[in-house]
């Protein structure tokens, strides 16, 4: 079970973080396959050079009327267990920042808020300070995060001792 949530969540990311990517270089060609129409000419219908069956300029370059955005596309779990890798997922969101917040997250504004606030470091909010008071049991859950931020690889856990300790300091990001 565990390992089918987070196949079909890390599917998610990836295609979150493809349409990130995408720009105009992803849009539809004409009948045929090729820019040129299907004849496999090396210039796209505009009249500029092509590489790869794609136009060598495109509109997501800075400073020429597009923008490229990193891609910011997570994964985000609570797991049973000291071990995420071996405990049960209770549940599982994703959550896309770039351009704009997004995903199953419920939050994702805020969460995505609390992110760029962060610089991403989750430490800084799973480990933030608190006054909530918990009992001392040991019950282990863990958070995850996974997938990339700003363009860079992500893979994050933390174990709070049970789930009153993780309600105390998860921040928005693990609020689901």
């Amino acid at each position: 079970m565990r390992s089918i949530a987070r196949a079909a969540a890390c599917g998610a990311v990836l295609a979150l973080s493809s349409l990130a990517f995408a720009g105009t270089a992803g849009a539809a060609l004409p009948a045929g396959g090729s820019p040129a129409g299907g004849t496999g000419a090396p210039e796209a219908a505009t009249g500029e050079p092509a590489i790869g069956g794609v136009p060598a300029s495109t509109d997501t370059v800075p400073g020429r009327g597009g923008s490229l955005y990193a891609p910011s596309a997570l994964v985000l779990t609570v797991t049973d267990g000291a071990d995420h890798k071996t405990g049960t997922v209770q549940r599982a969101v994703t959550l896309s920042c770039a351009p704009t917040p997004s995903g199953s997250h419920p939050d994702a504004v805020t969460a995505c808020a609390e992110l760029k606030k962060n610089g991403a470091k989750f430490d800084a909010i799973t480990t933030s300070a608190t006054n909530r008071v918990c009992t001392k049991e040991w019950e282990p859950v863990t958070v995850t995060a996974d997938g990339v931020w700003e363009g860079q690889r992500v893979n994050y856990a933390h174990t709070f001792s049970n789930s009153c300790a993780m309600n105390g300091g998860r921040g928005a990001v693990f609020t689901f």
